[in-house]
């Protein structure tokens, strides 16, 4: 318990340290960094293969976990991207000079220290100290013990590229993977200005239910895509594949597709590329009688009430069958987790009336849902996407990793 707290304090002393480095000297940090870790790689892989070992290949973590040369390069690649965006530290979101001559500036400033719980997520580690040392925050993190060697050898290397760096060294810590860190960070009043979780919705509920720090939560997709009666079946297709097969593992993942009755004789078009990926329908009464005879026998299921709703990670998809734009509102604001919600269609009031209606942190028209991340928002990488209303919203990078404060400059003004 006291190391715990020792660490935390230190991350406290690193934040503030970190205000006054010029950002021309964490952007370099950064590019180091980059470098570091795709000239690790194989370091980086072998302990990534110790963790993979202690799990199911089928497990829906694995393929989270799963790093290759790739995808470290891939990652490097953000972490340049990160470097290379300009700091929102400073900018000077709204000025004025008061009548008595005061004269106020509201700017950005950091958070301070961030603490972020996530699980069998790797890459979430480099992420999130490329963008908290880019906006000027020290993070605290908290990686589950699915990830334990890879995340402390990437720990490893971003202790030392700070170091290489002239950066405070404690400016980003990992804690223990232990349960223990987990509670004592919830409780860091004062210390620690806000968590960000990103995993499982059991994750999220838990930090939500037990946190005496500020909470953004993040991460938990349940999604779903509407195929319209106008809808191009082609498109439709094409959309519907990407959003569910791409990588099923990831919060943007299509969970239920809805569909208009007026598209059921042409559902099993639409889905045909699915059964190649093995995926498993869970079908209503409707679509499951569209699909009889058209999709295998040993992947299409009838939808019982408990296949609504759940994020599923996994290569499965339910399908709710609907008589018009009405009922797919109201579905999906009975089950949406506001994450990523899509509609395809080429009716261009059912386009608007979706996308205005529909309770969203990202909301599309003829696209597919995997587009909800950080770096193809042109953000660089993100800290997660947010469903929440307050401070942000949908994919986090640097300006929503800051506050703002405000600086009032005078000339011996006293207030009546």
């Amino acid at each position: 318990m006291n190391t715990l707290v020792s660490l935390i304090d230190r991350s406290v002393m690193a934040s503030r340290m970190l205000a006054q480095i010029p950002q021309q000297t964490v952007a370099r940090a950064l590019q180091m960094l980059a470098d570091a870790i795709v000239e690790a790689a194989p370091t980086i892989l072998a302990a990534n293969a110790a963790d993979l070992a202690r799990m199911l290949p089928n497990d829906p973590k694995y393929d989270r976990l799963l790093l290759s040369t790739e995808r470290i390069n891939n990652i490097a690649q953000e972490i340049r991207h990160v470097a290379q965006l300009p700091s929102p530290l400073g900018e000077i979101l709204e000025e004025r000079r008061l009548s008595n001559g005061l004269h106020l500036q509201k700017v950005r400033v950091p958070l301070g220290v961030v603490g972020i719980i996530y699980e069998a997520r790797p890459n979430v580690t480099l992420d999130v100290s490329a963008l908290c040392l880019r906006s000027g925050n020290a993070a605290l993190l908290k990686g589950g013990s699915d990830a334990s060697a890879t995340n402390e050898a990437l720990s490893a290397i971003i202790r030392q590229t700070l170091v290489a760096a002239n950066l405070p060294a404690d400016a980003i810590i990992l804690l223990p993977a232990a349960r223990e860190a987990t509670e004592v960070l919830l409780q860091a009043v004062g210390k620690v200005d806000v968590i960000i979780p990103r995993g499982s919705k059991q994750l999220i509920d838990f930090v939500r239910q037990h946190a005496r720090v500020p909470v953004i939560e993040t991460g938990a997709g349940i999604v779903h895509t509407y195929v319209d009666s106008s809808a191009d079946t082609a498109k439709a297709a094409n959309i519907i594949f990407n959003a569910k097969t791409r990588r099923v593992s990831v919060c943007n993942a299509l969970d239920c597709l809805i569909v208009h009755r007026d598209k059921l004789a042409e559902l099993a078009d639409i889905t045909c590329g699915l059964a190649a990926k093995q995926v498993q329908i869970f079908a209503d009464e409707q679509a499951y009688a569209a699909l009889k005879h058209h999709y295998p026998e040993h992947l299409l299921k009838k939808a019982a009430p408990e296949h609504f709703g759940v994020e599923f990670l996994d290569y499965k998809m339910s399908i709710k069958t609907v008589a018009n734009i009405e009922e797919a509102l109201l579905h999906i604001a009975a089950y949406s987790s506001k994450h990523s919600e899509a509609i395809i269609a080429e009716d261009s009031a059912a386009i608007e009336r979706f996308l205005d209606e529909v309770d969203a942190a990202a909301v599309y028209a003829n696209a597919s849902t995997a587009f909800t991340d950080g770096a193809q928002f042109g953000m660089g990488a993100e800290i997660g996407i947010s469903t929440q209303k307050l401070h942000a919203r949908g994919p986090m990078a640097l300006p929503e990793l800051t506050s703002y404060k405000w600086k009032i400059r005078g000339n011996g003004q006293t207030r009546p």
